[in-house]
């Protein structure tokens, strides 16, 4: 058994996963990056969304907590720095803090901290501007792989350790820990996946896979891709995964 949480392949995502910076203008936008403003990027994954926002004229620095993402980012020639983003080393240093399909990846018992971390490393009167997983996100997906892992033994929520809020939860967490918010919303957002389903859950839920013994996880995947066919597969072989986004804008007080 391998400890809760995600194991990021750096190669696998750029495969499977860029659609999750292709998707994110709604969210860059919000944030509306300005030449010069130094910007904090949660979770910056591989960069590529961090080049986004560096290219708009703002000093930027991303933070991940994976040694293989990190590495892709720097390839990108971009200053990032590993860090756990509910331990931040930061004081009132940045003008802004972004953050997409990321935070979601810590378990709610980390969220307060998450955001005090979030909070300490802004300076008094700056935006807080974030999207990630929210209420309902990949329902069907995570109800499959329930079905299939309770045969051997396994809670697939508790392996994954992600955190799903509703806009009225995080808005109470985001004001305990010193923010006003300024707009919290959940979009549902349907998000087709050109390399299919297999490929999706390789990517983002091996930390779950890998719970299984070798020579019982390519069962288990293929029962879990039987099961969401009926839903989430088009009668020409198109997977839409069926992801609901939390999108928000805050102000540290």
């Amino acid at each position: 058994m391998t400890t809760p949480g995600q194991n990021w392949n750096a190669a696998a995502y750029a495969a499977n996963g860029r659609f999750v910076a292709t998707l994110a203008s709604p969210v860059v936008e919000l944030l509306a990056p300005q030449a010069g403003e130094r910007i904090l990027d949660v979770g910056c994954g591989d960069g590529a969304l961090t080049e986004q926002i560096a290219a708009r004229g703002a000093q930027v620095k991303g933070i991940d907590s994976s040694p293989a993402m990190l590495e892709a980012a720097r390839q990108r020639g971009l200053d990032v720095e590993q860090h756990s983003a509910d331990a931040l080393p930061y004081r009132s240093e940045f003008d802004a803090v972004f953050s997409n399909a990321a935070l979601h990846w810590l378990s709610a018992d980390r969220h307060p901290a998450l955001l005090a971390s979030i909070h300490r490393a802004l300076k008094h009167g700056s935006r807080f501007v974030a999207e990630m997983g929210g209420q309902g996100n990949i329902a069907a997906i995570r109800l499959a792989l329930a079905a299939v892992f309770t045969r051997y033994g396994i809670d697939t929520e508790e392996a994954a350790a992600s955190y799903y809020p509703s806009p009225g939860v995080y808005r109470r967490l985001l004001e305990e820990a010193g923010f006003t918010v300024t707009s919290i919303q959940l979009i549902p957002r349907p998000t087709p996946l050109p390399n299919g389903m297999e490929a999706w859950l390789n990517t983002f839920r091996n930390g779950v896979l890998d719970q299984l013994a070798p020579e019982d996880r390519g069962k288990a995947l293929a029962d879990t891709v039987r099961l969401l066919e009926p839903v989430l597969r088009d009668g020409d072989g198109n997977w839409v995964a069926d992801y609901v986004r939390l999108r928000f804008s805050a102000r540290a007080e």
